[in-house]
C-alpha cells in the first residue's frame, strides 16, 4: 500500500510538472512570437486593425482611447479666450482634446476646419490634417511633401480617413519606433539636435509624440511642380532655430515677421501657439531624470510571459500603480494631491493673464475707436503680442502645469505682467484721447464673448451640419470604395461635438 500510494503520488506530481513545463513552453512561444515582428502589408499599414492580428494587447489598449471621449467646450469654460482669439478661428470653436480614437473625427468636425464643398474651397490648409492620421505620411511618400502641403483641407477628405494609430509611431516591416513625418528631423537639425535615426531608444519614445504635440507653423514655400507648375505649399515647420523655449520661439517668429493673423478688436499681429508638450516637458523634472513619454502615458504592463506597452495613451493619475508608483515613494494619494495643488496655483495665474489679456484687447479697440494712431498703439501692442504668445505657450499643451510645473508658472507671470504694462499704456492713451472712464464690457460667458468677437455661431454650425450630410459623407464611400477605410474602425466616432448631438 505504501509503494502504491507512492507511485501514485510520483504520477500525480510528473503530471502537474509536465502542465507546469507546458504552460511555460506555451508562454514562452508566445513570448517568441510577438518579440519576432510580422510584417504588415504596405498596402494596409494605415489601418490599425491590420495591425491588431499581430499586436492584439496592444491594439486593444489603444481601442480604449476611446473611453476617453469627454467633450470638453473650452470656449464655455474659458470665455476669456474667444476675446484672445478675436478674428481668428479658434473663436469659433475650441475643445479639449479627447483620446486618439477621436483625433482625426475632431478635427472634421471642428468649425475651424470649415463647411468645403468641394477639394478647392475652405478656410483650411492642407496642413491641417498633418498630425490626425497615418494616412498622411502615405500620401507625403507617394504625392511628395510640398504636394501634400499645397491646396485646401479638403483636398485630402477622401483619403485621410483613419485616425491616429500604430502607423504614425511604428516601421510595419520590424515594428521599431519610427517617425516618418519629415519636419521632425528638419527641427533637430535646427536646434542642433541629433536626428530620430541617432537617438537613443528613450528619446525615441519622447519624439514619436514630438512629431505632433510641439509648436508649428505654416511656413510659404513657393516650388514648382513636375509640370512647370508654379504652386505655394504651408509647409508644417518647427520654429526650433533658436533653442525649444519659448522666448526662443517668438524671437525667431519676430526675425522673420512672421503673425497668424490680426486680432480683429486691437488689430495686433497674433501669434497662436498650437501645443508645445515636447518643449515645456523638456524642461520638466520628468525628462530632467530620463523619463519619456511613454513610461508616464503608456506604461508596462504584464499579461503571463508578455509585457507590453499600454496603449490606451491616458492621464498617468489613472494609472498610478504602473506610470508613478514604480518610481515615486509618496502614496498615490499624496501624490495626487500634489498635482492637484500645482494645478490650482497654475489656474489661478491662468485666469489672471487671460482676463488681463482680453481686457487690453478690448481697451485697445476703445483707444483707436477714441482716436489713438498705430504709432501711439506700437508698443501697447508689442507687450499684448508677447504676453499673450507666453500665455499661450504655457497652456495651449493642456498638461504643461503637470510636466514642467515650474515653467508654466514662470510663464504665466510674465504674461500677466506684459499684459498689465499694456493695460498701464493704455490709460495713458485713452486719457489722452479724453476717455477717462471706460470699463471694458462683461465677457463672463462664451455667448457673451464671441458677439463682442463677432462670432456668427449660428451660421457656422448651420454650413458645418450642411457639409456632414454632405461632402464628408461623400469621403467616406469614396475611401471605402478605394480599400482606404473599414468603416467598423470608425464605429460611434461621430457621436458628439461642442455643437452636434
Amino acid at each position: 500500500m505504501k509503494y502504491k500510494l507512492l507511485l501514485a503520488g510520483s504520477l500525480a506530481a510528473i503530471g502537474f510538472i509536465s502542465l507546469m513545463v507546458s504552460s511555460v513552453n506555451a508562454r514562452e512561444a508566445e513570448r517568441v512570437e510577438l518579440a519576432t515582428a510580422p510584417i504588415v502589408a504596405e498596402a494596409s499599414k494605415n489601418k490599425s486593425e491590420e495591425w491588431s492580428r499581430y499586436y492584439p494587447r496592444q491594439y486593444s489598449s489603444w481601442k480604449k482611447t476611446k473611453e476617453g471621449d469627454e467633450i470638453k467646450d473650452m470656449l464655455k469654460d474659458k470665455s476669456q479666450l474667444a476675446i484672445l482669439w478675436a478674428g481668428y478661428g479658434f473663436s469659433k470653436d475650441y475643445n479639449a482634446p479627447r483620446g486618439h480614437y477621436y483625433a482625426l473625427q475632431d478635427n472634421v468636425n471642428s468649425l475651424r476646419t470649415g463647411d468645403p464643398v468641394d477639394a478647392k474651397s475652405g478656410p483650411m490648409p492642407t496642413a491641417c490634417w498633418t498630425c490626425k492620421s497615418p494616412d498622411v505620411p502615405r500620401i507625403i511618400e507617394r504625392d511628395g511633401e510640398l504636394e501634400y502641403f499645397t491646396g485646401k483641407w479638403a483636398k485630402y477628405g477622401s483619403e485621410i480617413v483613419n485616425s491616429i494609430g500604430c502607423a504614425d509611431c511604428h516601421d510595419n516591416k520590424t515594428g521599431v519606433l519610427s517617425v516618418r513625418r519629415p519636419h521632425l528631423d528638419r527641427a533637430l537639425i535646427s536646434a542642433g539636435l541629433p536626428t530620430f535615426a541617432d537617438s537613443t531608444h528613450q528619446e525615441k519614445r519622447n519624439l514619436v509624440c514630438a512629431q505632433c504635440h510641439v509648436e508649428y507653423y505654416f511656413k510659404k514655400t513657393e516650388w514648382t511642380d513636375k509640370d512647370g507648375v508654379a504652386k505655394v505649399a504651408k509647409v508644417v515647420t518647427l520654429p526650433w532655430a533658436n533653442g525649444l523655449t519659448a522666448e526662443g520661439a517668438e524671437k525667431y517668429y519676430n526675425d522673420i515677421g512672421f503673425s497668424d493673423w490680426t486680432h480683429k478688436l486691437s488689430k495686433t499681429p497674433m501669434l497662436k501657439t498650437q501645443h508645445p508638450g515636447y518643449e515645456l516637458f523638456k524642461t520638466g523634472i520628468h525628462a530632467q531624470k530620463g523619463v519619456s513619454c511613454a513610461d508616464c502615458h503608456m506604461p508596462y504592463t504584464q499579461e503571463g510571459a508578455v509585457k507590453y506597452s499600454d496603449h490606451q495613451l491616458q492621464n498617468p493619475l489613472n494609472t498610478m500603480d504602473r506610470s508613478c508608483m514604480t518610481c515615486h515613494r509618496e502614496s498615490e494619494k499624496t501624490l495626487e494631491e500634489i498635482v492637484h495643488r500645482k494645478y490650482e496655483r497654475k489656474d489661478q495665474l491662468h485666469e489672471l493673464a487671460m482676463d488681463n489679456l482680453a481686457k487690453a484687447h478690448l481697451e485697445t479697440a476703445k483707444a483707436m475707436e477714441a482716436g489713438a494712431s498705430d504709432e501711439e498703439l506700437k508698443a501697447i501692442r508689442e507687450h499684448i503680442r508677447s504676453g499673450q504668445w507666453k500665455w499661450d505657450y504655457a497652456v495651449a499643451s493642456h498638461p504643461a502645469f503637470f510636466h514642467a510645473p515650474e515653467e508654466t508658472l514662470r510663464l504665466l507671470a510674465v504674461a500677466n505682467e506684459s499684459a498689465m504694462n499694456a493695460r498701464l499704456g493704455l490709460v495713458a492713451v485713452l486719457a489722452k484721447h479724453g476717455v477717462t472712464d471706460y470699463i471694458a464690457p462683461d465677457f463672463s460667458t462664451k455667448e457673451k464673448a464671441q458677439k463682442l468677437s463677432g462670432v456668427p455661431l449660428e451660421n457656422l454650425v448651420a454650413a458645418k451640419l450642411k457639409f456632414k450630410a454632405t461632402l464628408e459623407q461623400e469621403w467616406y464611400k469614396t475611401a471605402v470604395k478605394n480599400g482606404n477605410l473599414n468603416m467598423e474602425s470608425r464605429k460611434d466616432v461621430d457621436v458628439k461635438s461642442s455643437f452636434y448631438r
